[in-house]
């Protein structure tokens, strides 16, 4: 399986990301996600998410997840694109694609990627609150 993580501090440029797009003739499914930055973070409404990555941990992380996927999916690649640093509201902060032969298997290896990530890849976020 082909893997990429970008973790970056600039906008998710996707028509970048779908122009490099390969993909064998045998997959049918390119799934992609976007994590985009809500308006309100519990109570408070907020103007932007403040993200911080221990970069070494969460590449070492991110490494042993896309070997779980590898191990339990036929997915042909797998690309994340993780901002960091001060990410405004509306604006994507995670980009995922997953090229699998079929939907299914795309999917469910989305949702784990997504899962196992917010579990154990050392990605903070603090809230930047819109004063009044």
């Amino acid at each position: 399986m082909k893997t990429q993580l970008t973790l970056t501090p600039d906008p998710i440029d996707e028509p970048a990301l779908i122009a490099e797009r390969e993909m064998s003739d045998g997959m049918g499914a390119a799934l992609i996600f976007h994590g985009v930055v809500r308006a309100q973070e519990g109570e408070a409404t907020i103007a932007a998410i403040d993200y911080e990555v221990f970069d070494d941990m969460a590449c070492h992380q991110f490494e042993l997840i896309f070997e779980e996927i590898d191990r339990q999916w036929p997915i042909e690649s797998v690309r994340v694109v993780h901002r960091v640093g001060v990410v405004p509201v509306n604006e994507p902060s995670l980009w995922l694609e997953l090229i699998a032969p079929h939907r299914a298997e795309a999917f469910q290896a989305c949702q784990f990627l997504i899962n196992e990530m917010k579990q154990r890849v050392p990605i903070w976020k603090r809230p930047v609150v819109l004063l009044a």
